[in-house]
């Protein structure tokens, strides 16, 4: 019997860490929750294999933790610490902006605009899961186009944690504004305008920043 291929098994880990990374940022597994390989296994229907890479590269992103003979747990969501991420997660979402607008393809900036039409349309009619589908697929395609592989593999975390925090508090939230700052990047994006598609990135965190201290002082 032969062994899986080294492209098979890359996917098969890429498919266990978007599937558990979309677990951990919609709350499916609560902040503290202990994780069990098992049921993990049982959830998803992949593989240990698989399954451990992914828990490993979701370690050292931080949005698991390792306990000393406690085993892993998913981490917590830090309020106090939420700014400081926003802050640092906007220098690369205007970095990423930027190059994505000088970069990325014809088919890029037409998918991209269509993502942040789909999310205004999911905002109008309050449809959440709509909204975070097409909000993933626009950060999917605005990474590829920027051709900045570090700045993405830096921003990955951030984007999760950021995603979470809205999911747990998004009572506080407001999706037709967070559609129209997507909407602002794409379209600076699609009009190959660097400056206007961080003008959007900007917009996007000022509406997280002002989001959090929504949370804090309430």
């Amino acid at each position: 019997m032969t062994s899986a291929s080294p492209t098979v098994k890359i996917r098969a880990t890429e498919a266990a860490y978007d599937r558990i990374e979309q677990m951990i940022a919609t709350l499916q597994l609560e902040p503290n929750q202990p994780i069990v390989e098992s049921d993990l296994i049982q959830m998803t229907g992949l593989g240990r294999t698989p399954i451990r890479e992914a828990l490993m590269r979701l370690i050292a992103s931080g949005l698991i933790e390792q306990q000393p003979r406690r085993g892993l747990r998913v981490s917590e969501i830090r309020i106090a610490e939420h700014l400081i991420l926003i802050e640092t997660r906007r220098v690369l979402e205007r970095l990423i902006a930027g190059s994505a607008a000088r970069r990325a393809t014809a088919g890029q900036r037409a998918a991209l605009l269509q993502c942040a039409h789909d999310m205004t349309e999911a905002a109008r009619r309050g449809d959440l899961e709509g909204y975070m589908r097409a909000d993933q697929a626009l950060d999917r395609v605005t990474h590829e186009a920027s051709r900045n592989p570090y700045a993405v593999q830096a921003i990955i975390p951030m984007i999760i944690q950021c995603r979470r925090f809205w999911y747990a508090y998004q009572h506080e939230g407001d999706l037709e504004r967070g559609a129209r700052c997507h909407l602002m990047l794409a379209e600076g994006i699609h009009a190959n305008d660097p400056d206007r598609a961080i003008a959007g990135a900007d917009a996007l965190m000022d509406y997280l920043t002002e989001f959090t201290h929504t949370v804090i002082e309430g």
